[in-house]
C-alpha cells in the first residue's frame, strides 16, 4: 500500500474521526499504525488559507481512524530541538 496512492484503500470507508490524533479504540499513536493513507486529492483550506488533509490510519488493533493533518501533535524531534536551543 502506497501512502501517496491517488486511490484510497477499501479500509478507509469504515474509518472514524479521531479527535485526539490517536486510535479511538486503544489510544495507539499514528506511528504504531499498520497502514497509512493520505487523502491528498481533496485538501481543505483553513480560514488563513493553509491546506490540511485527511490522514487515514489502520491500527494494529483493527480500528480504522482518521484525523486532520493540522491536528497532529508536535513532533518529538521538534520538541527536542526547542529544548536544546533554550
Amino acid at each position: 500500500m502506497d501512502v501517496f496512492s491517488p486511490n484510497p484503500p477499501q479500509w478507509v470507508e469504515s474509518a472514524v474521526h479521531a479527535y485526539d490524533f490517536c486510535c479511538p479504540n486503544c489510544n495507539a499513536g499514528s506511528t504504531e499504525a499498520e497502514q497509512v493513507w493520505l487523502n491528498r486529492r481533496s485538501p481543505v483550506f483553513t480560514h488563513d488559507q493553509r491546506r490540511k488533509w485527511q490522514e487515514f490510519y489502520h491500527c494494529h488493533c483493527g480500528t480504522d481512524w482518521w484525523a486532520w493533518s493540522d491536528e497532529r501533535p508536535p513532533s518529538e524531534l521538534l520538541q527536542k530541538r526547542q529544548k536544546n536551543n533554550s
